[in-house]
């Protein structure tokens, strides 16, 4: 009993305007956070940045119009809708709960520095 065509979702639009902005954030920063203000892991992987003392630029979909837009984007680029969705240095890292772990290995502060150091 599969589903038929007209109940898929449809894929993002992975050329438009939005997916380009996700682009251009993941692009041009060395850590980026696609969050939910409200989001228990959301605020875990903000938080482990924030004790590494690590800025970060993070794009709360729940403030914009388009962030379910950038969910489905996301999702396109990372094979998962949910958030948060954490890149350093272009790559997507996974979520709080995988921060977390990089964080507490001391990968995470690797990782920011090959970073860093690469966009001077």
């Amino acid at each position: 009993m599969g589903g038929s065509p007209s109940c898929q979702i449809p894929a993002a639009n992975m050329k438009g305007p939005v997916a380009e902005m996700v682009k251009e954030k993941i692009n041009t920063n060395c850590v980026v956070i696609f969050s939910k203000t409200y989001c228990p892991y959301c605020k875990i992987a903000k938080k482990e940045f924030g004790k590494l003392g690590i800025p970060y630029e993070v794009y709360e979909l729940d403030k914009h119009s388009e962030g379910s837009e950038v969910q489905d984007v996301l999702d396109v680029m990372t094979g998962a809708r949910t958030v948060p969705r954490v890149f350093v240095g272009g790559k997507c890292i996974g979520g709080g709960t995988e921060t977390t772990q990089l964080s507490k290995s001391g990968k995470l502060l690797d990782m920011v520095k090959r970073c860093q150091e690469a966009s001077t």
